[in-house]
């Protein structure tokens, strides 16, 4: 393969440099193929050759600053954000497991968010939460949630909207209501208040939402879609053969079989086949958060 010439540095973001030439300085490197990503990862995890993990860094700095315009909204510089992530990108490289059949992207998706996250905590002066993953979700997925219902009073919620958001989120209704409230004092600013003066009407609110879900929102919900189907596919090998078959006919294809079904097929009673089903369904939920914990896959957000 012909060689490519690319910058030996990783580029540098900051006052100094727009992002628009920084977008463009991060395009020259090449997209690794799966067989180079996994060679320079075993080359990096076996013998520590820091070029190899610059390569690995290198080609994905373009996912880091997609991620990282999807959190725009809060108010923070741009280039802070994309520094952050790569910091979290960075972490991924050097977590990396080759041989675990997860590509970088998918893995390191996760700690460039979580990165992203926790720098949005600490800088935001009115948000010092980051005491549980709930409270941390709430604080991510507020707005968006309130998009999706219509919920944009001027002061508190309508209850039925509270009472909504606290149970998709699995919080407290009172820790939406005090998380809304900050979030509509746009930390020590008014969200009314308007962005410059020379903007006209133009206000800060006025930037916090966006009708249509962006591109980077997408590409990481895609991307958390396959982390968890490839750990539904590994932690089903947990299970024996018939617990297998019963927790996919009946819970993971579109036209579930009944338990009636089920119970002709094992010449057993349905109650059994329930039982079954109950307890291979546990299990595959025990194994998919051990092997979420081991690899680092905690959902923040």
């Amino acid at each position: 393969m012909a060689n490519k010439t690319v910058p030996a540095t990783i580029p540098a973001i900051g006052s100094g440099t727009s992002l628009n030439r920084y977008m463009s300085e991060i395009k020259k490197f090449p997209v690794l193929s799966p067989e180079e990503e996994y060679m320079l990862a075993k080359r990096y995890k076996e013998h520590g050759d820091r070029e190899a993990a610059h390569r690995m860094v290198t080609s994905h700095l373009r996912l880091v600053a997609k991620i990282a315009m999807g959190y725009r909204g809060y108010g923070l510089p741009t280039a802070d954000l994309i520094s952050e992530g790569n910091v979290g990108l960075m972490q991924g490289v050097k977590k990396f497991e080759p041989d675990k059949g997860f590509r970088l992207s998918t893995y390191a998706m996760w700690w460039i968010r979580a990165s992203i996250q926790e720098f949005i905590l600490r800088s935001w002066s009115l948000v010092k939460i980051g005491t549980t993953a709930a409270q941390k979700k709430l604080f991510f997925n507020l707005r968006r949630m309130k998009s999706q219902i219509d919920a944009f009073e001027d002061g508190d919620m309508h209850p039925d909207d509270v009472k909504q958001i606290a149970t998709d989120l699995k919080v407290t209704e009172e820790e939406v209501i005090s998380m809304n409230r900050r979030m509509m004092r746009g930390g020590d600013t008014s969200l009314n208040a308007p962005l410059r003066a020379d903007e006209g009407d133009s206000e800060w609110q006025d930037w916090l939402e966006d009708d249509e879900p962006l591109q980077d929102a997408i590409v990481a919900d895609a991307q958390e879609a396959d982390v968890r189907s490839a750990l539904l596919a590994e932690s089903l090998d947990t299970l024996n053969d018939r617990e297998k078959h019963i927790i996919t006919e009946r819970r993971l294809t579109e036209n579930p079989q009944t338990l009636e079904e089920l119970s002709q097929v094992y010449d057993i009673s349905r109650e059994r086949v329930r039982q079954i089903e109950v307890r291979a369904f546990e299990k595959l939920q025990k194994a998919m958060t051990e092997l979420a914990e081991e690899r680092n896959l905690l959902e923040v957000a």
